[in-house]
């Protein structure tokens, strides 16, 4: 089939994620459902909670749709990192850190909200909690062929495998609630460390500390590239003029910008950054109260998040945007035709489970995981967010010698695409 490609020529050292091709023809009835239950489920959550839910579970859709159309990857850009040296998915991540660092200076220095609630960003403990969580959630993502945000979309797009991931994730972070007063309190621990806050040198001077940082990283990743010559990303297909927007895939830098947008817009509307992984132990926190186990004395459970416990899901601003990327992506993988889940293998599901699992427990001791921890911690100058980053990494080239007894294969530098 005839080919166009929309990369620059290698000798630029640029490599386009995309490439014009001929693309599945649309599943109308998927995508008509999917549209129908988004209008009904914003509807009852305004109904039920109020117009800032709303707005909420729209950045969501959002968030769904720009994961999906780009099939932007945490757990596969570490893992072509790692493996053979691909730096493509890692210099996405700088560009998108960059942007949000930027925008959430400007929030948080200023105060800046379309609520009326003072914006605050993640900033936690660096301590063997969240060393130890993040280097296990590292492992996990690996072995879930996903991350929180990747499991999301993916369930959306309809990947059978990351259903088992999701319940598993759901499981461990209940897991790592019932465990988290001991990792709190009996472990060693720094507290909280701002990089604007805690050193004097304000969002501004932050933020200049970071784009250095960010650049550095990007230099050092072109010289990875150099060295290694690993091989590219294959190109996802898209096609050309305006139906790219809606039929074909986005480009990972495109995807990385729009990201950053979602999240400060997430920042001013609700008062913190985007999060994913403390609805998940809102929901099995729940499964469990209606089974009749008590949770509300778990540590985990105090302030809000015991509150949460007596209300809606749609009151949870966390619950209502995992349901907006949900959806978001069923309805993008329903318009891009790829909508259709498959078989799961015996080790594939074990994988996913023990994944899950790991990315749960991790993700409740490291105060996040790579959205809440990762993307927000940094673009809200937390310290933790740089050390999840490393340990997470570490994890990761840890799993690579754990995926391939269940049968799952890393890149190699022999191959034409990773």
């Amino acid at each position: 089939m005839p080919q166009t490609t929309l990369s620059t020529p290698a000798s630029r050292g640029y490599r386009s994620t995309t490439v014009v091709t001929r693309l599945n023809p649309m599943q109308k009835p998927q995508a008509a459902a999917g549209i129908i239950i988004a209008i009904l489920l914003f509807a009852a959550i305004v109904q039920t909670a109020n117009w800032t839910q709303g707005v909420l579970f729209a950045i969501g859709l959002a968030l769904g749709v720009t994961l999906l159309y780009a099939r932007f990857g945490f757990t596969s850009a570490f893992r072509r990192l790692m493996s053979v040296g691909n730096v493509q998915g890692l210099q996405a991540h700088m560009i998108m850190l960059a942007v949000a660092s930027a925008l959430f200076a400007l929030i948080l220095g200023t105060g800046f909200s379309f609520t009326g609630v003072t914006p605050a960003g993640y900033v936690s403990p660096v301590g063997t909690s969240l060393i130890f969580g993040s280097f296990i959630f590292g492992i996990g993502m690996q072995l879930g062929n996903g991350c929180a945000s990747g499991t999301l979309y993916q369930v959306g797009g309809g990947a059978s495998s990351m259903v088992l991931t999701l319940l598993a994730f759901i499981a461990g972070s209940v897991l790592g609630a019932y465990h988290f007063t001991f990792w709190m309190e009996e472990t060693p621990s720094l507290p909280p460390i701002s990089l604007a806050e805690s050193t004097g040198l304000g969002y501004f001077g932050a933020l200049i500390v970071q784009l250095i940082l960010f650049a550095a990283i990007y230099w050092i990743t072109v010289q990875i590239a150099r060295k290694k010559n690993p091989p590219m990303m294959k190109p996802l297909p898209t096609t050309a003029g305006w139906k790219k927007v809606f039929r074909g895939s986005w480009p990972l830098i495109t995807a990385a910008v729009v990201l950053a947008l979602l999240n400060a817009l997430t920042l001013t509307v609700r008062g913190n950054p985007w999060g994913i992984t403390s609805a998940f132990a809102l929901w099995g926190g729940k499964a469990l109260m209606a089974m009749g186990i008590d949770v509300s004395s778990w540590g985990f459970f105090s302030g809000a998040n015991g509150e949460a416990l007596t209300q809606t899901v749609l009151a949870d601003s966390t619950s209502v945007m995992n349901f907006g990327i949900i959806l978001g992506a069923f309805i993008s993988a329903a318009f891009q035709g790829t909508f259709k889940p498959k078989k799961i293998q015996p080790k594939v599901a074990a994988a996913a489970i023990i994944g899950g699992l790991l990315m749960g427990y991790g993700a409740r001791l490291s105060f996040g995981c790579n959205i809440g921890a990762y993307f927000g911690g940094i673009a809200s100058f937390s310290l933790h967010g740089w050390v999840w980053m490393v340990m997470a990494m570490l994890g990761t080239y840890a799993a690579l010698f754990i995926r391939p007894l269940f049968g799952l294969k890393n890149p190699k530098s022999s191959d034409t695409f990773c």
